[in-house]
């Protein structure tokens, strides 16, 4: 390439001799399309802290048009896809988020580039919010994809058998109405932030528009990093220590359950949450079953693995990957027989790391064992305070979870370490979790009904101290259930009091085992159809946290047949009613 006759990099310039002229000989023969990219490009490359990553767009070109599809329950997808946003504009697109709340399969008929982050909630199942649009797409009548390029990143708990399992359905069905995969799909469990950066970049790269100038100056591009957190930020890797002030069991010596208040300071964190917030927990596990654990690995009295195992390491998940990577180590007729088909998913139900290495016995390595496992996960716990009414805490309701399975006793790894083996005065590594899908109306004079059985009612409580800090005029109705009306009524006092102030308009309660026939709360909302009808057509939201296996779907195909009954609409019309709710944020779950 001939020299240029009037060199653009001086002499001076901070780079040897021969870069010098290396420089002078591109610029010289560059294009002014070309510097103008360049320039662009290391301006980029500077922002973004001098990291390489995604090639961006052409400074010159259009910015390229980018659809950003989430399906989030507790927030991960959502957060995940802000990220995503940001790190697509910095490199030239134009990216739109997209709830599938909010969204229906037509929004995506005219998108050019589609990035899909979904959760898989419970046994496989699409977030709530997501419900509508997932049974839309899978349907008959959703829309041919074809000029749509997409990748799909899914998140999930290999804690499940159907892990993925949305996202997993989401990529093939995009596939099956003709979309092109830009890039495969990669599928995260719950230490999702390497892969989910890691994901991005590659999607990201392989929609970026094809531009020549990019090409021949053989760019570098700026990486993603989902890791740069802001200074002072509590989260799982840097968990603040928040100490435990109060424990108070609210269950009754005879109640078959164990339920405690727990009150822990966050005085010095700069933690700020409203009602609706989860605050998320890093644990411990069991001391008797990390013992057993290092003893069937061969590794019995390893101290300094023992502390790992203890504080950092997940030892009561089984998944097929880690019955894969155990049996890569320690190959066994038995288990290869059981990965062979789909006799696994029976093994690792209700079984945890113990019971394989007591059905399939082998010695371990040290490090053998670590790399078997994933890192022990935060459990998140609803607050059940409001920061207006105790500044400085964050209460806990916790109900600690012990049962039988395959011959063995089994303790919930956060329930039973809060309730039962940390005392007063204890650090619990805590960080926030928002949720700003469950939030309060802004408007305090709009009536609220509140469906919380058991734990479930943790949230209610922060609501109702919010409303009354806040002298809100809106009407307040609890519905409440639980086994025992003497053993199990959590938190009566505290709602006796608030309905003698006139702030709790009415509460509902369902006690199972307080009579013949099991009465929950769905079957006090059929009792109260009439009123819990002229409460939503006037304007009221409708609240939900608890179980999500039974509870919700009992109450959601309750609230189904109360619009059928009230409202006399039918199947399809009820659908589209308790649809509008939630995308009217008139219907906020909370579901775990």
């Amino acid at each position: 390439m001939p020299a240029t006759a009037a060199p653009l990099v001086p002499p001076s310039a901070p780079f040897p001799g021969e870069h010098i002229n290396a420089l002078n000989a591109v610029l010289g023969n560059a294009s002014a399309e070309q510097r103008q990219w360049l320039a662009g490009f290391l301006a980029g490359y500077a922002a973004a802290g001098g990291q390489a990553g995604v090639a961006p767009a052409s400074a010159a070109g259009k910015a390229r048009p980018l659809t950003i599809l989430y399906a989030t329950e507790s927030g991960n997808a959502e957060a995940l896809a802000g990220k995503a946003q940001a790190a697509a504009r910095r490199l030239g697109f134009k990216p739109v988020l997209l709830d599938m709340a909010d969204a229906s399969p037509a929004d995506l008929a005219g998108a050019q580039n589609l990035l899909v982050i979904a959760s898989t909630w419970g046994e496989g199942d699409p977030p709530q919010r997501a419900a509508f649009f997932y049974e839309d797409l899978m349907g008959a009548g959703a829309p041919r994809l074809e000029k749509v390029r997409y990748s799909v990143l899914a998140l999930g708990d290999s804690a499940y058998v159907n892990f993925c399992e949305t996202g997993r359905r989401l990529d093939s069905r995009l596939s099956e109405l003709g979309a092109v995969r830009a890039a495969g799909r990669v599928e995260c469990d719950l230490d999702f932030e390497k892969p989910a950066a890691a994901w991005t970049e590659t999607a990201l790269a392989a929609l970026a528009p094809v531009d020549g100038a990019a090409a021949e100056a053989g760019a570098e591009i700026i990486r993603v990093d989902f890791h740069k957190e802001a200074a002072g930020l509590w989260t799982q890797e840097n968990p603040f220590p928040a100490g435990l002030v109060q424990q108070i069991e609210l269950s009754g010596s005879r109640s078959t359950k164990h339920v405690f208040h727990l009150e822990l300071s966050l005085e010095g964190s700069g933690i700020a949450f409203e009602p609706g917030d989860a605050l998320a927990v890093l644990p411990e596990n069991e001391p008797a079953l990390v013992e057993e654990v290092l003893e069937k690995s061969g590794l019995a009295g390893e101290e300094a693995l023992g502390r790992r195992l203890l504080g950092e390491l997940d030892i009561t998940t089984l998944s097929r990957p880690l019955m894969e990577s155990y049996q890569r180590l320690r190959p066994h007729d038995g288990l290869a027989r059981l990965l062979d088909g789909e006799d696994w998913r029976g093994f690792a139900k209700d079984r945890q790391l113990v019971d394989l290495l007591e059905a399939f016995p082998a010695r371990l390595e040290a490090g053998e064992l670590t790399g078997l496992l994933r890192p022990l996960p935060a459990r998140s716990y609803s607050l059940a305070s409001s920061p207006l009414a105790f500044p400085g805490e964050a209460h806990l309701l916790v109900g600690a979870v012990r049962w039988q399975s395959h011959g063995r006793a089994r303790a919930g790894v956060a329930s039973t370490w809060l309730g039962e083996r940390i005392r007063r005065g204890g650090a619990v590594r805590v960080f926030l979790r928002p949720n700003r899908h469950f939030r309060l109306p802004a408007d305090g004079r709009t009536p609220v009904v509140m469906i919380g059985p058991g734990t479930g009612v943790a949230p209610f409580r922060a609501f109702l101290q919010h409303r009354r800090e806040q002298a809100a005029t809106g009407r307040n109705w609890l519905f409440f259930g639980d086994r025992s009306s003497t053993h199990d009524f959590l938190y009566q006092l505290e709602w006796q009091e608030l309905a003698q102030d006139g702030l709790l308009t009415r509460m509902d309660v369902a006690f199972s085992r307080d009579q013949p026939e099991k009465i929950y709360v769905q079957h006090r909302l059929w009792e109260q159809r009439r009123e819990l009808w002229a409460w939503l057509e006037e304007g009221a939201q409708l609240y939900l946290c608890g179980d999500a296996t039974a509870m919700a779907a009992d109450v959601e195909s309750m609230l189904l047949a109360i619009a059928a009954d009230q409202g006399g609409l039918d199947r399809d019309a009820a659908r589209v009613w308790l649809g509008d709710l939630v995308r009217g944020k008139r219907f906020q779950r909370d579901v775990y």
